[in-house]
């Protein structure tokens, strides 16, 4: 029996393309009969009869298969027996007249049906008003023509179906704890009850009986917002589901196509807006604005401590020969500002760091240097697959990236210079950078040709190479003071 698409498609074939039964049955792959039987089909309805037996042979003999079968699952896998080992013991033992191929389905059949009683069922959590759960999910986003992997902290509310989000460009401890503490202050209070799973940046390690050992940095936290952690079981992500569907569902809402910013201040509002838009929406199963069920969890929220929260951690590092310091992968010089060999403190924020003296007098501040992974876009390729298809610029994600001059030169409205355009853009890219592109192209006028920009880009190239002064020392003495050709004239007997 077809499955019910194949039924639906051999009817739309008949009756929308008009195919006769022959070339239905070629076309789908059936034979003609079954193919006629659902192409002239006029009664649709399920029909519900009385069960015939399926098994007239096996009958007799389910329940000593079923007996073997239950019994199997208590020795090692090797020694259990398989489809072909039954059909033996039941000819040998029980003179079974059956044939193997009925007996082989009834034991798959069988397999089949005690899995499905073996397995795992789960209840569904009630979550109360005001209980929030927690995850972080990975993103890319883009700046200054790259794309960059930024992480996204999601809070969300099971109850309501509400979300608070905020962008970190990593995992550590700071950024976790700076997000939740973002979070907080746009919902305008702390939830009491949250869900996490096992991360690094709360979890030290879990015991032998659960028990787990929290980071310093989570126990203030908690401690200073009054939270009530609560941490899933070890590979139990189902635990806290609603968040785990909410990071995917932000991801392929807010974060599609590509968002672009300047500086993270900016990435931060833009995602803050997504999700109080979202709030404006019906809620999936209740049918009522998500901003209306979200003052049933608001109200149970507690208020936001008078102090805010400054997470950071306390380290130290000795200045070497060089007056310099090395945190995280990256160099940070202290010459004129602290001896050699000594001893300073660094205040590890999720955005800079601090250092100080031993007496924890300030130093210097620097960006924390984050090694992110960056990805520059195959700008080459991208155009030569826009030249293929030249309408799509205006529509494509990754022209919405580059600098506006750039985006204007490709975007041109006539399509023959369009083509032109993009054909020279493609091979520029695997030449020079967007940035000198755009250089180019701000400077030019807005008739230059092709010809006339590609020998522009050549110049800013070559003017990077040629030395500003050149003195030639390789010929003879004399001939280098001469500076017209008049001697040669004269050699050559021309006046």
């Amino acid at each position: 029996m077809l499955k019910m698409p194949q039924q639906e498609y051999i009817k739309f074939l008949r009756e929308a393309e008009g195919l006769s039964v022959s070339d239905i049955a070629r076309q789908v792959g059936v034979h003609w009969r079954t193919a006629k039987r659902y192409a002239d089909q006029s009664d649709w309805n399920k029909r519900l009869g009385k069960r015939k037996s399926s098994s007239p042979v096996m009958g007799p003999y389910m329940e000593i298969v079923d007996a073997w079968l239950e019994e199997d699952q208590l020795l090692p896998r090797k020694q259990r027996h398989t489809g072909v080992r039954i059909f033996q013991r039941l000819q040998a033992e029980y003179a079974f007249t059956g044939g193997q191929r009925t007996v082989l389905s009834y034991v798959q059949l069988q397999k089949s049906r005690m899995q499905l009683e073996r397995a795992k069922t789960y209840e569904r959590l009630e979550h109360p008003p005001g209980e929030a759960q927690v995850d972080f999910t990975t993103m890319q986003v883009s700046r200054d023509q790259q794309l960059v992997t930024y992480k996204l902290l999601v809070v969300s509310f099971p109850s309501s179906n509400t979300a608070f989000v905020y962008p970190t460009p990593a995992e550590n401890q700071e950024c976790f704890l700076e997000g939740m503490k973002q979070c907080f202050q746009q919902m305008g209070g702390v939830p009491r009850r949250i869900w996490f799973d096992n991360l690094s940046a709360a979890v030290v390690h879990i015991e032998k009986h659960g028990e787990r050992q929290l980071t310093e940095g989570f126990q203030r936290f908690c401690a200073h917002y009054r939270i009530e952690a609560v941490f899933c079981n070890p590979y139990s992500g189902h635990e806290k589901g609603h968040v785990e569907s909410k990071c995917g569902y932000a991801k392929r809402n807010w974060a599609v196509p590509i968002p672009l910013y300047e500086d993270h201040e900016q990435l931060a509002a833009y995602f803050a807006e997504k999700a109080r838009q979202d709030r404006e929406r019906l809620h999936y199963a209740k049918g009522v604005r998500i901003a209306e069920l979200w003052e049933a969890d608001r109200v149970q929220l507690l208020t936001l401590p008078e102090e805010t929260y400054e997470p950071f951690r306390l380290g130290a590092a000795v200045v070497n020969k060089y007056g310099e310091i090395r945190f995280e992968g990256a160099t940070i010089p202290l010459v004129g500002l602290v001896s050699p060999g000594s001893e300073v403190l660094i205040q590890t924020f999720w955005d800079r760091l601090t250092i100080l003296t031993t007496e924890h007098e300030r130093v210097r501040e620097v960006p924390r240097p984050y090694t992110g992974r960056t990805a520059e876009v195959p700008w080459a390729q991208v155009f030569a697959n826009l030249l293929r298809k030249p309408r799509s610029v205006s529509h494509s994600q990754f022209i919405r990236m580059l600098p506006e001059v750039v985006q204007v030169y490709a975007s041109v409205a006539d399509l023959t210079s369009r083509k032109e355009r993009l054909q020279a853009l493609a091979h520029w890219c695997g030449v020079y950078s967007i940035a000198q592109i755009a250089e180019v192209l701000t400077t030019a006028s807005s008739e230059a040709t092709v010809t006339q920009l590609t020998a522009a880009l050549g110049l800013v190239q070559a003017n990077r190479d040629i030395p500003a002064a050149w003195s030639e020392t390789l010929s003879p003495p004399g001939a280098q003071a001469t500076v017209t050709l008049q001697q040669y004239d004269r050699l050559m007997g021309v006046s």
